[in-house]
């Protein structure tokens, strides 16, 4: 059996970091781990080859090859799963789709030959079963949560990993929160399900033996949803596990801001390698909070939050929302306040939009607010429900958002807040590689000279070597993040924004609501 695994193309989004790939010659941040875990549950006999399309093309010839077509994928990358079905039945092989995209929303796509949703582990020997007896059906659906400790390690292989800036490990599914936006616990549940250390550790000696030196990203939905495991079993694990290899991994993750509440677990973390952490801000109104359900970001400072974070060496990268209905109008200047106060530097800032199943989705559907299908990308300035808020107001003010903390001016001084409240634990550096060598070279002749606000950029380089010259790696790489996003918020804006509603956001006076 031949069997070919495809993942589709992402778009371009803050998301892609594409433009910030180009610096350091990587096509792509983090491989896809989901089917580098499925080609490790296909049996060993089955020949494989996997094509991600974010790194290169994907070739008819690939597609004659095969037996089957693999191919899963989150809802952003709809468009290219589309594509890529549309080819596979021109040329006649049959389809196998899965993940986020097909297990939510698997009725718009009939054109697919077998299904196989939910989690692999249960879905997916079901499959290989009835294709050894020769009749697979075309629709595989379970809802169990099957313990993740069968779960196999990646099978790295499939991939060259030289082309892309991170790799990926997978510790845990599922979140204890149950957020109304969020569709985590519809795909994986509220109860956390972990690997036990001796997966986690295997997984990292396979990355180790592959020859891979550089950032491990934990995809987990909430790195802390069980603590007590994390410092009793996981972290310690993987302290040794560093210390002993002299710490080839810098490791990166998602939790809830009341990481911020556990100092012991933070330094445990940064032990362990942990050096930056992504955080589901949302909103400073807590009124949105409220509505939203994120409990654990209300009553509470969340500066303050993000500051304890950051103070243990831990750069905070945080999204945020607008759109709620319980949204001022003083909303769009008080999340530039917040951000800009907070120095999280790598602020995603996105649209609410309502993925299917969720209880948002329910909600507006019983209010006869949806309005079409969700795209996955809260960036593109469509929503998916009618808003409370006037609906050019909401655009032109987020937007006038993204225009302010994306300016150089704005940017540069966040990373300037960011790097007086970090605190990194400075381990001692590997062998400086070319490839690291180039991308500075090339930030300097890119931000500081051919780029608009260059001016900004060079304060900022010099400021980093007087003050804080053991910070300059991570100054240099902000500052080429910022390059990135403004990319991609030149094409979020190319339509001009309201002047007189801007004036009215910059001001900040109208905080009533517009319905």
């Amino acid at each position: 059996m031949k069997i070919l695994l495809v993942y589709p193309q992402y778009p371009d989004t803050f998301w892609s970091f594409r433009y910030a790939l180009k610096f350091i010659s990587k096509k792509a941040s983090f491989p896809p781990l989901g089917l580098l875990t499925v080609a490790a549950m296909l049996p060993e006999e089955w020949e494989k080859k996997l094509v991600d399309m974010n790194v290169s093309q994907l070739n008819d010839e690939d597609i004659r090859w095969a037996d089957y077509v693999f191919i899963s994928a989150m809802v952003v990358q709809s468009q290219s799963a589309r594509e890529v079905i549309k080819r596979c039945q021109h040329l006649g092989t049959r389809t196998v789709a899965g993940g986020p995209l097909f297990t939510t929303g698997h009725r718009e796509f009939r054109e697919v030959d077998h299904l196989v949703l939910g989690e692999a582990e249960v879905t997916l020997p079901q499959f290989i079963k009835d294709v050894a007896k020769g009749s697979p059906r075309r629709i595989y659906l379970s809802k169990a949560r099957p313990d993740i400790w069968v779960t196999p390690v990646p099978q790295w292989s499939l991939i060259n990993q030289k082309q892309y800036s991170s790799m990926s490990l997978q510790y845990s599914r599922g979140c204890p929160f149950n957020c109304e936006f969020c569709d985590i616990i519809i795909l994986n549940g509220n109860r956390p399900r972990t690997k036990s250390r001796e997966q986690v550790i295997a997984e990292l000696e396979a990355l180790y033996r592959s020859g891979w030196r550089s950032g491990v990203f934990i995809v987990d939905d909430n790195f802390i949803g069980n603590k007590k495991k994390l410092k009793e079993e996981i972290l310690p694990a993987a302290i040794a596990w560093q210390k002993s290899k002299k710490y080839p991994f810098a490791l990166s993750t998602e939790a809830s801001i009341n990481l911020a509440d556990d100092e012991p677990l933070m330094q445990m973390m940064v032990e362990a390698g942990f050096n930056r952490v992504f955080i589901g801000i949302e909103t400073p109104n807590e009124e949105s909070l409220v509505e939203c359900n994120k409990w654990q970001n209300r009553n509470r400072d969340l500066v303050a939050s993000v500051r304890k974070i950051q103070n243990q060496g831990l750069e905070v990268q945080g999204g945020f929302i607008v759109g709620f209905d319980s949204d001022p109008l003083s909303i769009f200047r008080r999340q530039i306040d917040f951000i800009q106060k907070s120095g999280i530097v790598t602020a995603m800032v996105g649209l609410l939009n309502a993925p299917p199943g969720t209880r948002l989705y329910h909600r507006l559907k019983k209010e006869n607010r949806l309005l079409k299908a969700f795209t996955g990308d809260n960036n593109d300035l469509s929503l998916n429900f009618i808003p409370k808020m006037n609906h050019t107001t909401l655009i032109n003010g987020y937007k006038h958002i993204l225009d302010t903390i994306y300016s150089p001016k704005q940017y540069y001084e966040r990373v300037k807040a960011f790097l007086r409240e970090y605190r990194p634990k400075i381990r001692k550096r590997g062998q400086l590689r070319s490839y690291q060598l180039a991308a500075f070279l090339k930030s300097i002749w890119i931000l500081g000279f051919k780029e608009r606000g260059r001016k900004y950029y060079w304060r900022l380089f010099l400021l980093t070597l007087m003050k804080y010259p053991r910070k300059l790696p991570i100054s240099i790489s902000l500052s080429v993040y910022g390059y990135h996003c403004r990319k991609v918020v030149e094409k979020y804006i190319s339509t001009p924004i309201e002047k007189s509603l801007a004036s009215r956001i910059i001001k900040g006076a109208d905080s009533r609501r517009t319905v």
